[in-house]
């Protein structure tokens, strides 16, 4: 897939963001905007900061530094238009839900089946159920489901509802390839109508290949840019080093170089 890289407009910057647990580190002087019309993957090992970083942008967890801000294009409210997709593990698919249920979680946060729902949201469900090719599976109950069709079912339930910055956590874990040429058809619809995507991947060839930025992190970022210039050896050994031995070489760059590189 071929990606444009010619956004311009900032709808999210990320400035100084610092977050800790306890005595972990998260994230440390994290920095950068999400432009309108982009996707950018967030890359790097596990314990590395990006679900942190989604859930920062999503207003679920609190910077103890830094801040966040949203163009005035979002409105008043921005995070009406962000939309947060979790991990697959992080649902309860034992619940007593069908496929369409979930999917209309979207629209209200819960389910209930003693809810009247509105014909217009049952059909932008069913739309978003089309669009992952999950419309056939409708009242299937999401114990049922594979790890594959869980994963369609968690990007559907994002997609019920209009949006302008979406955060998805390692959407392409586990997904067979079918699945995963969806999800890329997806995400440059999602570009193309002029929606920023924050993804956190472990998958860098779907990094490489969806993405017009990088963002290589470890706790800091190690590399920014362009997926030819971020995704290289040397980038993806420091990230995937030790952290607290980088040292900051260009700022310009935004890379971190091992001293014994």
């Amino acid at each position: 897939m071929t990606v444009d890289q010619s956004p311009t407009d900032a709808l999210v910057c990320i400035e100084g963001l610092s977050i800790a647990y306890g005595d972990r580190v998260a994230l440390d002087d994290v920095s950068f905007d999400l432009l309108a019309g982009e996707v950018v993957s967030l890359v790097g090992p596990n314990g590395a900061g990006k679900s942190t970083t989604l859930k920062a942008i999503a207003g679920l967890v609190k910077p103890d530094r830094g801040r966040i801000t949203f163009s005035a294009a979002l409105g008043t409210d921005p995070r009406q238009l962000v939309v947060y997709v979790p991990q697959r593990k992080q649902i309860d698919w034992t619940l007593p839900a069908s496929v369409l249920d979930l999917v209309l979680m979207g629209a209200y946060g819960t389910a209930s089946r003693w809810r009247r729902v509105p014909t217009e949201t049952k059909h932008a469900a069913e739309r978003a159920l089309d669009v992952v090719g999950m419309q056939h599976h409708a009242g299937t109950q999401i114990g049922r489901l594979s790890g594959g069709q869980q994963q369609r079912v968690v990007l559907a339930r994002a997609l019920i509802r209009p949006a302008r910055v979406y955060l998805l956590d390692e959407l392409f874990t586990g997904v067979d390839a079918p699945t995963e040429a969806i999800f890329e058809e997806v995400i440059s619809d999602l570009r193309a109508d002029g929606a920023s995507v924050l993804m956190a991947t472990h998958n860098l060839e779907c990094a490489r290949d969806t993405s017009n930025r990088i963002c290589m992190l470890n706790r800091r970022i190690i590399a920014l840019g362009r997926p030819e210039e971020a995704l290289v050896p040397l980038t993806i050994a420091i990230a995937y080093g030790d952290i607290s031995a980088l040292k900051m070489h260009g700022d310009s760059a935004h890379v971190y170089v091992h001293p014994n590189v």
